[in-house]
């Protein structure tokens, strides 16, 4: 049965333990091949190697088993919820805390005062056992599974500290104030609880990429009915249907123009700032505004189909995804609780070992509880995850897969294809040279019908000069095209080849007619002088009785993008090793790496598509003197250079600007580009870079405040409500920490 990918929501967990428990009570379910739970996004992504079928309730009740909620897996994108709403516990507790916290503030101005004991009981019982019931409640649910978490710390030694003050106040005499711990309790409750709701709050902006692109998603659609224009939702959308779009509303679907010309605005799905021009065959991507022209649009793709939506479940993907890094954070959170908890009863024993005081024993013991919870732990990871891969889904770049984001700061080497890449991929016929008697428009017209069927930009550049010359060309009888060679067909009943100067060369070998003949040699002089000069050749020949007849050269020439020779130069200035490879001959190849900046050692020419990848493994092969294999980021198109792709150590598959083959990039590579800009290759690299520095970032502060903080606590230099705020502190700093990637924008070089 084919593997199957579900998606869920899960509420209330709260650190890194909490993950461990779900992920293994998902993987205990038969015909789970890999669960994988996500703290930030609160949900988990489980694949099936033969699901049941009723897999989807099997997954809520393991969750529910588990002692979580089950939610939709859209919670995160709802923009309705009111973030402030849940902030009434925490004002409550605020409120019910801050008398008992007043005494001890007052005993820093020498105003020495304290609450009796039964008012302290009344404010810190409700805060503990009302405001604090969910994390009995979870602290439960983890003790049945046989497991610990934050919550099951911050139950511990609250209840500890809460019962320390009434076994105090009831065992004092009547008319003494004994000193009590009841603010400890309340307040670590308090902050807790506050320090949760900003780390949701914080949780909010991380995601606002994903929210963003959601929106884009109009409502309804205005169509073209039989009896003139009708206004239906989205969701009753049908492939060729033609689609009304007015200036100022955003494209329902996508399809191409079927009338009318406009400026459209897509910078939120390609990072490009300016509006795109479209007329009649222009492609239109769902999502888009249209701003200033009346529009009619044949619909193309509908649903879960449009490029709109792939974006938006490539990044939903990439942000629920796991960094290898989050393996060591996975290892130390599965024992983390269980240590933490022999370290408190060692607080304990140790200090009343010392001290014979109970009471100061167990709040040295609590301190120690409060300030180990391992909140910061399970954000540490995915908060920057989702925050790098959000703000560079904004700029035009869309990671795949967390493994491509932590791979991509390594790369030292970037191999380019050419055609399409580095240059504008519009080649345009530059000159037909007839070969024989007959003239070069009517060789033009038989190659016309050759290409006819193909959709390769030679074969469209020659079907472009055929229709400015006025040259009508016939459809031919078969064709079929050979890969990296050119294309054979049948024309008025006779077998021509068009095609590359080396598949023309072998041609003639296997005829038994030697290259070296005058009138032959003469051809491939002057298609080598027209190489030297940059121009890509191909060569039309007739093919009768196992011979072969020369008949046209084609001599074609493309132009370099305008930023990628700046776009280069920025990527060398980073230290990377450059590497342009090209099916184009070697000629053709040198003419264009020296307008592109690239030196002739940087240049693989003749390069045939299934021999991409070889050329990938070689440029990764390790050399002499290093002590690793290099790593290599590969940039192509994503359709012929799949094997390329698939090799390169990070692969970034650039969008066709003309629409063609967007999908198939976006599936191909763990990085899309979503316009032809080369300098986003270096926007891609440098995300990374900043992505996994506030990984490590993050993760060497949890791991300073578990470290530094557990012994400060031990030792007694931290009362809980101290630790409690540092708990605190520590989600929220790696959360701001991770926000601090929103600033990230891609820069022109």
């Amino acid at each position: 049965m084919q593997e199957t990918l579900d998606q869920i929501g899960i509420g209330g967990m709260t650190c890194a333990s909490c993950v461990a428990r779900v992920e293994r009570a998902l993987q205990s379910l038969p015909g789970v091949q890999e669960a994988s739970v996500n703290l930030a996004t609160e949900s988990a992504r489980v694949i099936w190697s033969a699901p049941p079928s009723d897999h989807e309730a099997r997954l809520r009740r393991a969750v529910r088993d588990a002692g979580y909620e089950p939610l939709s897996a859209e919670h995160l994108t709802q923009t309705h919820t009111n973030i402030w709403v849940d902030f009434l516990p925490v004002a409550v507790g605020l409120m019910l805390s801050l008398p008992l916290v007043f005494p001890m503030l007052a005993g820093l101005f020498e105003f020495h005062w304290m609450l009796p004991p039964l008012w302290q009981f009344v404010l810190a019982t409700p805060v503990q056992f009302i405001l604090g019931a969910r994390f009995y409640k979870a602290a439960w649910h983890a003790v049945k599974a046989g497991s610990g978490n934050m919550d099951l710390l911050v139950a511990l030694g609250t209840t500890a500290g809460w019962l320390l003050s009434v076994g105090l106040w009831w065992s004092a005499p009547m008319d003494a104030m004994p000193h009590l711990y009841f603010e400890g309790s309340a307040v670590v409750i308090t902050l807790v609880m506050l320090g949760k709701w900003l780390e949701a709050r914080a949780k909010r902006q991380t995601t606002e990429a994903i929210r963003g692109l959601h929106a884009l998603r109009p409502a309804t659609a205005r169509i073209v009915a039989a009896d003139g224009e009708q206004t239906i939702p989205i969701e009753e959308l049908l492939v060729d249907d033609l689609v009304v779009i007015l200036p100022g509303e955003r494209i329902a679907a996508d399809g191409r123009v079927k009338q009318g010309s406009s400026q459209v605005d897509e910078s939120m799905l390609t990072g490009e700032p300016l509006p795109v021009s479209k007329a009649p065959g222009s492609i239109l991507t769902g999502g888009s505004i249209n701003t200033d022209g009346r529009l009619v649009m044949q619909v193309t793709a509908v649903g879960t189909d449009t490029v709109l939506s792939h974006i938006i479940g490539l990044v939903e993907n990439a942000q629920a995804a796991k960094a290898p890094i989050q393996r060591l954070v996975d290892q130390v959170s599965a024992v983390f609780v269980p240590v933490v908890l022999v370290l408190a009863l060692l607080t304990f024993v140790v200090w009343w070992f010392i001290s014979g005081d109970v009471a100061l024993s167990l709040i040295h013991c609590v301190a120690v509880l409060v300030i180990a919870c391992p909140c910061a732990l399970g954000l540490a990871t995915p908060v920057a995850i989702m925050a790098g891969t959000g703000v560079a889904a904004q700029s035009g770049v869309l990671i795949k897969d967390a493994q491509a984001l932590e791979i991509a700061h390594k790369v030292d080497t970037v191999a380019f294809d050419k055609t399409g890449t580095l240059t504008v991929g519009r080649p345009q016929l530059k000159l037909c040279v007839s070969l024989t008697t007959e003239s070069s428009e009517h060789w033009l017209a038989i190659a016309a019908s050759v290409q006819s069927a193909s959709q390769h930009p030679l074969a469209v550049a020659v079907l472009q000069a055929a229709s400015s010359q006025a040259i009508v060309h016939i459809e031919p009888e078969s064709a079929h095209a050979v890969a990296g060679l050119g294309t054979q067909a049948v024309v008025h009943g006779q077998t021509y080849v068009l095609g590359s100067v080396r598949w023309i060369e072998s041609l003639l070998n296997e005829a038994n007619i030697k290259p070296q003949s005058h009138a032959i040699s003469s051809v491939f002089i002057q298609a080598q002088t027209l190489q030297n000069e940059g121009a890509t050749v191909s060569v039309l020949a007739q093919c009768v009785n196992s011979q072969v007849q020369l008949c046209a050269l084609l001599a074609f020439s493309d132009e370099p993008k305008p930023e990628a020779k700046n776009a280069l130069q920025a990527l060398r200035d980073r230290g990377l090793r450059l590497v342009m490879i090209s099916g184009d001959n070697q000629g053709a190849a040198l003419a264009m790496a020296a307008r592109l900046g690239l030196r002739p050692d940087e240049v693989r020419a003749e390069v045939m598509p299934a021999d991409k990848a070889a050329c990938i493994r070689d440029l990764q092969r390790v050399e002499h003197g290093q002590d690793s294999a290099h790593i290599v980021a590969f940039v192509g198109d994503g359709i012929n250079d799949a094997p390329a792709l698939a090799a390169a150590d990070v692969s970034m598959a650039m969008a066709n600007p003309d629409g063609g083959g967007t999908d198939v990039a976006m599936q191909a590579a763990g990085i899309t580009l979503m316009r032809g800009d080369v300098r986003l290759v270096a926007a891609a690299l440098d995300i990374s870079q900043r992505t996994v520095s506030k990984i490590h970032q993050n993760l060497f502060w949890a791991f300073v405040y578990n470290v530094a903080g557990i012994p400060l606590a031990a030792m007694g230099y931290l009362s809980p409500v101290v630790a409690a705020a540092a708990m605190a502190l520590s989600s929220l700093s790696v959360m701001s920490n991770a926000l601090l990637l929103k600033r990230w924008q891609a820069r022109n070089h």
